[in-house]
């Protein structure tokens, strides 16, 4: 029983590491970025060009592949 409480909580801290680095970023100067997921890209996101290209001809400055299950997340300042 101990051994399977340590494998739930090593999983717990893994997702909440994951979820931490999923918060929106920032910019240098302080102005908040927007994301909004593509609605656009097909599949799986595996290289931030391809996204990229995609959240440009929706009308977005820049995209990129994020979180765990990679998807195409296309961006720009509020």
């Amino acid at each position: 029983m101990g051994q399977f409480s340590r494998s739930i909580s090593a999983v717990v801290l893994l997702m909440l590491v994951l979820l931490a680095t999923e918060m929106g970023p920032v910019t240098a100067d302080g102005d908040k970025i927007c994301e909004s997921r593509s609605n656009a890209f097909k599949g799986l996101c595996l290289r931030d060009n391809n996204c990229d290209i995609v959240c440009k001809t929706e009308g977005f400055p820049n995209g990129g592949c994020k979180g765990f299950i990679r998807k195409c997340v296309c961006t720009k300042p509020c």
